[in-house]
């Protein structure tokens, strides 16, 4: 009983994990903060970088966002960017909705169903898995980018550079919650039980001198 309860809240840990980082990977797909920007001369100002579109915000706190003006124009650790973080957030979404058929407190289990719970728990672990590291390529890759640009000795130091932004963070975070949940659906998919117990039929011993009248009694 301990065993199945241990195993009930891994896999609802996990499910609630899964639940978190799909939200954390949406919020980094969307948000505008990828990386920043702020210059002396205009110290009143500062710009934002995200997947979609570009914002000046103003020292006042009014802000204004600017979508791309062409797909093909877009540079590519952009549009790795915005491929990669869909396929996470597809990804992850699944990762989170295929284990819950599968979970104890889910009671649909019939016979010979046992098999299907650990299969769609399986799966959901292995998803989350995928989208962790769906994540995590784009996030580092900008952030390496941002570091190689900011270090670029053949610009000249009054040149501004973009720096690390709130959504890289929020990245890495989402992936590491992916991952953390596909390690505990497959972890609870490894020691997965039967929901129905094996049912023990007793045997009924029948004395030799009562089998032997019967079946003397047949041929009677």
């Amino acid at each position: 009983m301990i065993m199945e309860l241990s195993e009930g809240a891994v896999e609802l840990l996990g499910v609630l994990v899964s639940a978190g980082a799909w939200l954390c990977s949406l919020s980094t797909t969307l948000m505008s903060t990828w990386l920043t920007l702020s210059t002396e001369l205009l110290p009143t100002e500062s710009y934002q970088l995200g997947l979609w579109e570009i914002c000046v915000v103003q020292e006042l706190g009014s802000m204004e966002c600017r979508p791309y003006n062409s797909l093909l124009g877009l540079p590519s650790d952009i549009l790795l960017g915005r491929i990669l973080m869909c396929a996470a957030v597809a990804a992850g979404l699944l990762g989170l909705l295929l284990p819950i058929p599968g979970l104890h407190l889910v009671n649909i289990c019939q016979p010979y169903s046992t098999h299907h719970k650990r299969a769609l728990k399986a799966a959901g672990g292995a998803l989350s898995l995928a989208a962790g590291v769906l994540v995590l390529v784009p996030v580092s890759y900008i952030a390496h980018m941002a570091v190689v640009r900011f270090f670029d000795e053949t610009l000249p130091e009054m040149v501004p550079r973009w720096e690390f932004g709130d959504a890289l963070f929020c990245g890495w975070t989402a992936s590491l919650l992916h991952l953390l949940a596909g390690a505990l659906l497959l972890t609870s998919c490894a020691h997965h039980q039967d929901c129905h117990p094996p049912v023990h039929i007793p045997l009924v011993t029948v004395p030799p001198g009562r089998h032997f009248a019967r079946t003397r009694s047949e041929y009677v």
